[in-house]
């Protein structure tokens, strides 16, 4: 302590005397001698270092600078475990510059040694199943400070700090470190730790409670809301419920928060009543602030594809028709026109996210025109790494190919759909996996000219190959089972080749030859890998080979190949990927651009 107020009254004078005018800055040299980290450290913080391009620096400051070094070093170094360092400071004037010359042998380290952790509060819960009963045990193993590590400032406080932050985050979120201290003998080179950590009172989620709503019904924050009353604090289910909220499209602003007004006046009642004190608190009201979007939205846009051309848009979002939300879009392709219209219902208590719609949608690919009439109904439900599906769709179809008589089919499928993701990150992925699997089709003559059944998987996985090398596999593969292709609507048709699927190849190119167009056929088998390397954090390169095709048969299902060089960027939406490919069985080189691989 003598030593810590010694060295600040040095440094205060210090600063005073600097602050005073001089006739001519002093250039000088520094140099010192320690071995890595703590040569940096040292560069970095010592005022030998820091006051050297001061206009006020004089010979006479410099060689106070030099008197207070080493008490200055010992305390830096100390941050670093080294607790007995031997060091010199010395000021050399033989030259025609000054130099200072700065040499630390910081001799053994200081060790962690016993570790003493006390838990004060973390009572039994009753009722609750062993397997969510707090853990004492694990969370003094989790301490990340071990018996015998270097014992460095820095970690000290870390080791603290994730200790608390580990209990704040459920049930106690006003646990607090009541005591802390470490011990250090200096001639023993070890340090003794003490912790003393205070659970504080145990909370429990009360009522809902929503600030900020107007327009909308109460029930789209309701219904949302995965938490019971009773239930445990727990930081992670509030931020998954805020993350619901505003995934909704409703509001422009959420704030989720256990109510902090409440546990004051809690705080307040359990001084004024001694009998309180050690008891746990009332549930703490969750709290729902939010702010509400406007309810209509018109937006237009243009842009280009290089799967189906030039591109127009017009959308259309009301959040309140018939306290449902609708969007509606209109979009002009050179190769396909479309419009579409969505209804909305609010999620379900139990979780489901319920639509109805209807569309029209015009395609001229490939030499086949086909014209969609659709209305359907889905419901949704699950989590980003599992979501689920089941819609119904009836559709009415009009398809022309080049030299055939137009023809007309309807149909009424139903589907399912689910999809699995498990990766590190959903929008920059690089290590992981994602599967989407769905089985449908139209089996009852009801409002259907030809009964089918359709099968369709797709997957991507994510390699990390080092710091800043990634290997993408794609696969998917298709099949569909009817008596005559004839009837079958074309959107249940597989057919390959474009930006997420063979690269060299036309959008939707690869499939069954029919005079001069190509059509869908029964089977689909398409297969990637690409290699990417990343020069900087968010700029890469890729190399990649493709295959795939579509036919109606397995022994004409001949795969065509396309391969090519990429540019990858991590932009604020997700990676744009702009690939040359070269379509082995054309002979051709396409331009492609795309937005990574996801679904």
């Amino acid at each position: 302590m003598v030593r810590a107020r010694a060295g600040r009254c040095a440094a205060a004078s210090l600063l005073a005397a600097l602050a005073l005018p001089a006739q001519a800055q002093l250039d000088y040299a520094l140099r010192i001698s320690a071995p890595a980290p703590l040569d940096t450290l040292l560069e970095q913080n010592l005022d030998l270092q820091r006051f050297r391009e001061s206009p006020r620096m004089d010979l006479e400051q410099l060689q106070r600078l030099v008197r207070v070094a080493p008490e200055q070093i010992r305390t830096l170094v100390a941050t670093e475990g080294y607790y007995s360092p031997e060091v010199s400071a010395t000021l050399e004037r033989d030259g025609e510059r000054p130099t200072v010359q700065i040499r630390v042998s910081p001799g053994e380290p200081v060790r962690v040694g016993e570790v003493e952790l006390e838990l004060q509060g973390f009572a039994y819960a009753p009722g609750l199943a062993p397997t969510l009963q707090f853990d004492p045990v694990a969370l003094k193993a989790s301490w990340a400070l071990k018996q015998g590590a270097v014992f460095r400032q820095n970690d000290w406080e870390q080791a603290k700090r994730g200790l608390l932050r580990q209990v704040v985050q459920s049930r106690y979120p006003r646990a607090q470190i009541a005591e802390s201290s470490a011990t250090v003998d200096p001639d023993q080179h070890v340090a003794l730790l003490h912790v003393v950590l205070d659970s504080g009172p145990e909370l429990r989620f009360g009522e809902l409670r929503v600030e900020g709503l107007k327009r909308y019904p109460l029930s789209v924050v309701a219904n949302l809301n995965q938490i019971q009353p009773g239930d445990y604090y727990n930081e992670a289910a509030l931020q998954a419920y805020q993350t619901r909220l505003q995934d909704s499209g409703y509001f422009s602003s959420v704030e989720v928060s256990a109510d902090s007004s409440a546990m004051l006046n809690e705080q307040l009642a359990a001084a004024e009543t001694p009998a309180k004190r050690d008891s746990n608190m009332a549930p703490l009201p969750l709290l729902v602030r939010v702010v509400e979007n406007k309810q209509r939205n018109v937006s237009a846009g243009l842009g280009f594809s290089t799967n189906t051309g030039n591109r127009a848009s017009l959308t259309y979002d009301d959040l309140s028709v018939f306290g449902l939300r609708m969007k509606s879009a209109m979009t002009l392709e050179t190769k396909k026109q479309s419009a579409h219209s969505t209804l909305y219902f609010p999620t379900t208590p139990q979780g489901y996210n319920d639509s109805i719609g209807a569309a029209f949608e015009r395609s001229d690919i490939s030499g086949e025109v086909t014209s969609v009439a659709s209305v359907a109904a889905k419901r949704s439900w699950g989590t980003p790494l599992l979501e689920r599906n089941l819609s119904v769709e009836l559709l009415t179809e009009t398809k022309t190919l080049d030299g055939i008589p137009s023809s007309t089919s309807k149909s009424l499928p139903l589907t399912y759909g689910v999809t699995w993701r498990k990766l590190d990150n959903l929008l920059f992925p690089t290590k992981g996996y994602a599967l989407n699997a769905q089985l449908g089709g139209a089996l009852l003559p009801l409002l259907t000219d030809e009964a089918f059944v359709r099968g369709y998987a797709r997957a991507v996985m994510y390699a990390p190959l080092g710091s800043s090398d990634n290997l993408i596999l794609r696969a998917e593969a298709g099949a569909l089972a009817s008596r005559s292709k004839n009837g079958v609507p074309a959107v249940y048709l597989f057919r390959a080749g474009g930006d997420q699927s063979v690269r060299g190849y036309a959008f939707q190119e690869l499939g069954v030859r029919v005079g001069d167009a190509i059509t869908g056929g029964r089977y689909l088998t398409t297969a990637s890998a690409e290699y990417q390397h990343w020069f900087r954090p968010n700029w890469g390169a890729a190399l990649f080979y493709d295959v795939g095709n579509a036919s109606d048969t397995f022994s004409t299902l001949r795969p065509k190949s396309g391969y090519g060089v990429g540019a990858r960027w991590k932009s604020p939406v997700g990676p744009i990927n702009v690939d040359m490919a070269y379509g082995h069985a054309v002979h051709k080189y396409r331009l492609h651009f795309s937005l990574g691989f996801t679904f």
